[in-house]
């Protein structure tokens, strides 16, 4: 490199971005041809197995939401984007688009740049994938749940694609405005959004627009990504240098636990640190509370946590009996199956027992034999939580919805094995330690090696076995065998769970005996 050419990237700020990034790109132990051509066959795959057979189910059944005018098309976008904007807020706590590799990072923040000239580039250059990406996600979704398609000739259709278009350009913007702003104005701004969709959706339903409704919302998409997209950017010559190098730090240490395949590691990076209330699990004489006080407080200790689980617990107990109450609807299906998976999630959010379980039975040799009020106080506040909350709302939805098909009986009964097969799966996913060497040997098949689809299914397997198992139970003949299958699938993941910890179930019954 001569003196002029280093003269001409030092007085250009873009160039110098680029070399660095150009040089970081070319380094050595970069992505080869064949982990590339791996990845490719993995996806080609996954997507012969999983996606393909949804897909045709999808496309040769009625439409899972129709969408037979203006009004109900307005609603329904309305909510697809106020979820796309949460979802980007969401995301960009955990990993936003200015996040960088460690030391590509420690590279720019010790030149003489300004955030704006390194952190705007690759920010534009995100946005730009992730716009394309979530316009493909809510066409495609439009495409498989909606007969907005069915019709080329539809006066929606142009409308629909144009909504798309609008929630491809908001959500990225979102995703970047949420990262630099602080939480406080992400909740006011989570806020606003879901004033404006209500606002908007009860507009498309009334005679005052016409049928412009799906109009209206991409006017409104439109404004708001120009908005948000500028403001974002002019907020990042003000980001917090120090702040970013610990979110980048943090991803490049749970993309090394996600690409080694203890996924669950990498997640346990992003759990939020408990806070306050020390002195309450304590009582004045230096006592410790009872086992369902202690775990409420320790719930409460992490806010974030505890506000997602008691909004994903009610909605799921709603959601799970709208569900029973019609076990042979297809809508019914979706609803049944969206509360359970509503219901795992927020039971695995409640509070940090179901981790102090996992330790206790993994380091049962190093803690001695006293196992006495083991499962009281580990289990005690998470169970009762999951099921008062979720009986609680699901008694209301079904004293207001009557009648309930098969009778009250039935949706006990299935309401009841849902959850207890909820729990048997969280308690599968919690008791996960390392990935099981036995997982990586091959398994060789026509269609090559499928060891990478049973690594794949061993990272979900609480969510893969609360959807299997409630899709089973909705084609059980009787709602009893539907809830002694649930009863036999949740037996089989504490025997599965308790086998991940070094234990089997007749020795810790046995040793729970003597406690």
């Amino acid at each position: 490199m001569t003196t002029d050419s280093a003269t001409t990237i030092e007085a250009d700020p873009r160039d110098r971005v680029h070399a660095v990034r150009h040089r970081y790109a070319h380094r050595g132990g970069r992505a080869t041809v064949q982990d590339w051509a791996y990845t490719v066959y993995l996806s080609v795959i996954l997507g012969a197995v999983y996606v393909a057979p949804v897909v045709h189910l999808m496309r040769t059944t009625e439409a899972l939401v129709p969408l037979p005018s203006a009004g109900p098309a307005t609603s329904a976008a309305c909510l697809v984007a106020a979820v796309a904007v949460w979802g980007a807020q969401l995301t960009s706590r955990f990993w936003g688009p200015l996040v960088l590799k460690p030391f590509v990072l420690h590279v720019f923040t010790t030149t003489d740049l300004s955030p704006a000239d390194y952190l705007n580039t690759i920010a534009r250059r995100r946005l730009a994938y992730a716009g394309l990406g979530t316009f493909l996600t809510v066409c495609t979704a439009a495409f498989l749940a909606t007969d907005l398609f069915d019709d080329p000739g539809s006066t929606l259709l142009p409308q629909g694609v144009a909504v798309a278009v609008g929630i491809g350009a908001v959500a990225p913007v979102a995703w970047l405005w949420s990262q630099i702003r602080t939480v406080r104005e992400n909740v006011l701004f989570a806020g606003a959004v879901a004033v404006a969709a209500t606002a908007i959706a009860l507009l498309g339903r009334s005679a005052l627009l016409g049928g412009g409704g799906l109009w209206l919302v991409t006017g409104v998409l439109a404004v708001a990504a120009a908005v948000l997209g500028r403001s974002a950017f002019r907020s990042v010559r003000t980001v917090d240098l120090a702040r970013l190098t610990r979110e980048s730090a943090r991803a490049a240490e749970a993309q090394t636990f996600a690409w080694t395949g203890t996924l669950h590691h990498a997640l346990d990076l992003y759990r939020p640190q408990p806070r306050g209330l020390t002195s309450a699990l304590t009582r004045r004489d230096g006592r410790l509370r009872g086992h369902l006080v202690q775990g409420a407080v320790r719930a409460v200790r992490t806010r974030g946590r505890a506000i997602a689980a008691a909004a994903f617990l009610p909605t799921g107990g709603v959601l799970l009996t709208l569900g029973v109450a019609e076990p042979d609807a297809r809508p019914a299906t979706l609803s049944w199956a969206a509360g359970a998976v509503g219901v795992y999630l927020g039971s695995g959010w409640v509070g940090e027992s179901w981790r102090g379980l996992r330790d206790e039975l993994a380091l049962a040799t190093l803690l001695g034999e006293w196992w006495g009020g083991l499962l009281a106080r580990t289990l005690a506040w998470p169970v009762v939580a999951v099921v008062v909350t979720v009986g609680l709302a699901s008694s209301v939805t079904a004293m207001t919805r009557r009648p309930l098909q098969g009778g009250p009986a039935d949706a006990v009964l299935l309401t009841a094995g849902s959850v207890v097969l909820v729990l048997g799966a969280r308690f599968l996913r919690e008791m996960k330690m390392n990935l099981p060497v036995e997982l990586l040997l091959p398994i060789i098949t026509p269609l090559g090696d499928l060891s990478a689809l049973r690594v794949f299914v061993w990272q979900f397997d609480g969510l893969v076995i609360v959807v299997a198992g409630v899709l089973v139970m909705n084609g059980m003949p009787s709602a009893t065998g539907a809830a002694l299958l649930a009863l036999i699938t949740a037996t089989c993941c504490l025997w599965g769970g308790l086998r991940r910890t070094g234990w089997s179930l007749r020795p810790f019954i046995t040793r729970l005996g003597r406690a």
